[in-house]
């Protein structure tokens, strides 16, 4: 499962998170649409736009990056500055660069530190969210995910305890779904019923997401809980199998990025189906 999937269905579920992280309150996002934007001069896909639905507020570009790259930020504000040649939106912006940790991280080439000095440029250091990360559910996910894995288990227990007490149950659920997401990224040698398992996570197919998607399953003929399995990563098949699946998906409500974390498949690989279904 690749990191950025992870933290695209993070954003895209509770863009509150995003805020948090840099420092702004978390009810700004209500302004903002989160979306994986194509830029098409250069084929490529920048991870995050958060689009701002009011005048003059600021679009955030949001790029993940847990490896060196002494190419990083030209490639970055390369897409930045093609996406605003393409649309054009006569608003101010922001970047954000989220990196593990500082180690991951390069010199800002000289060309671009005026960003920097100005703030319109931002980084962040997941391992560094410190005291942050406990004070927040969303801040201690993001935490957790580069979090070494002996402290993971209490960490994600403790986690999973603040996300059970909060109030608004849709908020509540969506919490402990991704939630489950990171810790199978965080587990790859374990399956999702082991860490289900572990840290008590069975609750969750109590949810009314599961219990629809498995009511239009059966609906449809399917063999009980197959589509079910298939979105909790459950590799079974093969990958003409998961494939298969893909138009029905769609067809109830799932975007690309949530299909490929669901089948464990790469992103593009689901965007082929789903343009060949289309055609």
């Amino acid at each position: 499962m690749k990191t950025d999937s992870i933290f695209y269905q993070i954003f895209q579920s509770l863009p509150s998170i995003f805020f948090e992280l840099i420092g702004q309150p978390a009810s700004e996002a209500r302004g903002y649409e989160f979306k994986s934007v194509e830029i098409k001069e250069i084929i490529k896909r920048i991870d995050g736009v958060f689009l701002p639905s009011k005048p003059n507020q600021a679009i955030y570009f949001a790029e993940v990056q847990f490896q060196r790259d002494e190419e990083f930020y030209y490639r970055f504000f390369t897409e930045i500055s093609v996406y605003l040649y393409q649309y054009k939106p006569k608003r101010p912006w922001r970047a954000v660069a989220v990196f593990n940790r500082q180690s991951s991280d390069t010199e800002v080439p000289l060309e671009y530190q005026h960003f920097l000095a100005t703030g319109q440029v931002q980084r962040i250091y997941l391992s560094e969210l410190g005291q942050a990360a406990n004070q927040s559910v969303g801040l201690g996910m993001l935490n957790l995910i580069v979090e070494d894995e002996t402290i993971a288990i209490d960490q994600a227990r403790q986690l999973i305890q603040n996300a059970q007490q909060q109030e608004d149950e849709a908020f509540r659920q969506k919490v402990l779904q991704l939630i489950e997401t990171v810790l199978v990224y965080k587990f790859p040698s374990m399956s999702r019923r082991e860490v289900e398992a572990m840290f008590g996570l069975s609750d969750l197919k109590k949810t009314r997401y599961f219990q629809e998607v498995a009511e239009e399953a059966k609906q449809e003929g399917k063999q009980e809980g197959r589509l079910e399995g298939k979105l909790e990563g459950k590799l079974e098949g093969k990958l003409e199998g998961k494939l298969e699946t893909v138009p029905r998906l769609l067809q109830l409500g799932l975007s690309v990025e949530q299909i490929a974390i669901a089948l464990d498949l790469d992103i593009e690989v689901v965007r082929k189906a789903a343009q060949g279904e289309s055609n």
